[in-house]
């Protein structure tokens, strides 16, 4: 009965990951944004919509952002485009707020998560389709207490979303006169800080009612061992193609989008 599931589930996670890589390289979003509505619609239409079903879309997101975010550094951090003060300096918070995020997402029902998905989704994305490049909220990152503060919070909503740093991390700090390419950059950091303790977290969290097979803790490992090398193989091909072209239309038109599927969560937790 196992495998005629996977049969059925691994076409749909194939898809997945190639969409969510190629978005990521094309619009430099994070793949979490992709990945937690395509995993929670996929799921769902394959019969997998036990009560914590919104638990495994996020801590699976959260899982290949580990792994996503390690290489990105790697990769950023040749190029010396890291800023590893920042990065230093902010992860202590965002790891606190990581592991109070993830300790809310298990108390929390799944329709809750939903709700705050649909709800910091539809902010998302119209930061992308409206947010012009000359906002800013100061002149450079805070220090002291309302740095612990932002970066608690950028852990704890990254988790309840399940993304990496870029969604959040990024606009913050472009929002504090940040260049975009150091943001985009020290942001893949952020993603490390917010993944690695949130993903020990959610291996020891249970999961009820009929789950999609292989699934540990609230881990799928067929979705992790899937979307991982499949978003690796399409991030560069979007990435090319963004740079081949004027990916700042395909931005916004992705904003809509997001905002579209963020209303469509909260529909489908509100009204169904």
């Amino acid at each position: 009965m196992q495998m005629d599931v996977l049969i059925l589930v691994i076409p749909a996670l194939i898809c997945i990951g190639l969409l969510a890589g190629f978005l990521a390289g094309l619009l430099g979003v994070g793949g979490g944004i992709v990945l937690v509505p395509a995993f929670f619609y996929t799921f769902k239409a394959l019969g997998f919509d036990g009560p914590d079903i919104m638990q495994i879309c996020l801590a699976t997101s959260l899982a290949t952002i580990v792994v996503t975010s390690l290489r990105s550094l790697k990769s950023h951090h040749e190029k010396g485009a890291v800023d590893w003060d920042v990065l230093r300096r902010w992860s202590p918070g965002i790891i606190i707020g990581s592991i109070v995020g993830v300790w809310l997402a298990a108390i929390l029902p799944s329709l809750g998560l939903q709700i705050i998905f649909g709800c910091l989704g539809m902010v998302i994305g119209l930061y992308l389709a409206f947010g012009k490049t000359q906002w800013a909220l100061a002149d450079a990152l805070p220090i002291g207490p309302l740095m612990w503060i932002q970066s608690a919070v950028v852990g704890i909503l990254s988790v309840l979303l399940g993304i990496g740093g870029g969604s959040l991390g990024v606009p913050l700090m472009t929002l504090h006169r940040v260049q975009i390419h150091r943001a985009v950059a020290t942001a893949a950091g952020f993603g490390l800080a917010i993944a690695v303790p949130s993903v020990i977290g959610w291996l020891f969290v249970s999961v009820d009612g009929r789950v999609p097979p292989l699934t540990y803790g609230a881990i799928n490992l067929p979705a992790f061992l899937i979307i991982v090398p499949l978003t690796f193989m399409m991030a560069p091909i979007g990435a090319k193609t963004a740079h081949a072209m004027d990916a700042e239309p395909l931005k916004k038109l992705f904003g809509l989008f997001l905002m579209l599927v963020a209303a469509n969560m909260l529909r489908t937790a509100l009204w169904t």
